[in-house]
């Protein structure tokens, strides 16, 4: 007869595991955590593989110039995304960062005579400062009282923007020196087009493998409940401050490349316009979802090229496209189309 203390032992859950190499076990944990690595390996060298692919299947400049700002509008989402779709923070003024990007290094550049290969990563950096500064005061609200210090925030920065034309000429802007970088002059859309591939590769690096360490479980965890974060020793403010910080560095950079691409840049740039098209982009694709950003920031980006054949009722198709959009895929694109291919593959298994 088997004693208590047998009994017991022999109900404990034993965990399940693969056979290694050595003929041992893998414990289940760690090979999910290599599944995802190899997950998100493929993922970014068929990312890599479309970015290098791309370029010689545009026919002339101007798809160079629109595949450019796809890619910057998708680096601004991404971070966005990981502020909303992640840890649940809701921005309303994100274009102000992007704004302060391009403005910061035009102005150290073309008003104070800084190199563009040291006014650029300054601005950059010290935007992140002003993130941290302003994101601590601002984050301890939630809901709507959070949309609406971030929407007054954005608010702000184009005021300042617009009425100090001294410095930043106003509302009809200031033109932006070249990126120079030890005496090489970037210029040209195919060029500009290999930089904006690049940053947005490393961007999305970044995020996937933020979103799959602990950090991205603490997010989720304050997206999820503040207060169950907490009860786990989560500090709840430190993880949504550095994510604030993050998705506001990532959209310096974009502003500030973009404004040194286009060689200009105005006020409405930081307008509250352009902080809802974000915020929409970022929907449209699906929110908590890397690849969401993107394909959320490409479609956006493009479809006003492609309604200017309605003219005058471009604006009510853009909105109609959107409207039928949500109803139909109410999680985003990207989610919605996932979900509806796990389905279709249970059901063909």
């Amino acid at each position: 007869m088997a004693t208590g203390s047998d009994s017991t032992r022999s109900k404990r859950p034993t965990s399940v595991g693969l056979p290694s190499a050595q003929g041992g076990a893998v414990p289940a944990k760690r090979a999910g955590a290599g599944a995802s690595r190899a997950g998100r390996t493929k993922a970014l060298a068929l990312l890599a593989a479309l970015l290098v692919v791309m370029p010689f299947l545009f026919p002339n400049s101007y798809f160079f110039e629109v595949a450019v700002l796809v890619l910057m509008n998708a680096v601004v989402c991404l971070g966005l995304n990981l502020l909303i779709g992640y840890a649940g923070q809701i921005s309303l003024g994100h274009a102000a960062f992007f704004a302060l990007g391009g403005y910061g290094s035009a102005i150290l550049a073309a008003n104070y005579g800084w190199p563009t290969w040291l006014s650029l990563p300054v601005t950059v950096a010290a935007i992140g400062v002003l993130a941290a500064i302003v994101g601590k005061p601002t984050l301890r609200f939630k809901g709507h009282y959070l949309a609406m210090a971030t929407l007054g925030l954005g608010v702000i920065v184009n005021l300042v923007l617009t009425n100090e034309d001294r410095l930043t000429g106003g509302p009809d802007g200031m033109g932006v020196p070249p990126l120079v970088i030890a005496g090489f002059t970037f210029a040209g859309e195919k060029l500009w087009y290999g930089i904006a591939a690049v940053v947005l590769w490393a961007s999305v690096w970044l995020a996937t493998n933020l979103i799959d360490s602990p950090v991205g479980r603490a997010l989720r965890a304050v997206h999820g409940s503040e207060v169950a974060g907490e009860t786990v020793g989560i500090v709840i403010e430190r993880w949504k401050l550095a994510v604030f910080v993050i998705s506001a560095v990532l959209a310096a950079l974009s502003g500030a490349l973009m404004a040194h691409y286009s060689g200009f840049i105005t006020p409405s740039k930081s307008g509250f316009l352009h902080s809802v098209e974000l915020v929409i982009m970022v929907v449209f694709g699906g929110m908590a979802s890397i690849w969401g950003a993107i394909v959320g920031a490409a479609i956006l980006t493009l479809l006003p090229q492609l309604l200017t054949v309605f003219k005058d009722y471009e604006t009510m198709v853009f909105g109609g496209v959107l409207i039928a959009t949500m109803i139909f895929f109410p999680r985003g694109i990207v989610p919605t189309l996932a979900r509806l291919w796990t389905r279709r593959s249970g059901s063909e298994s």
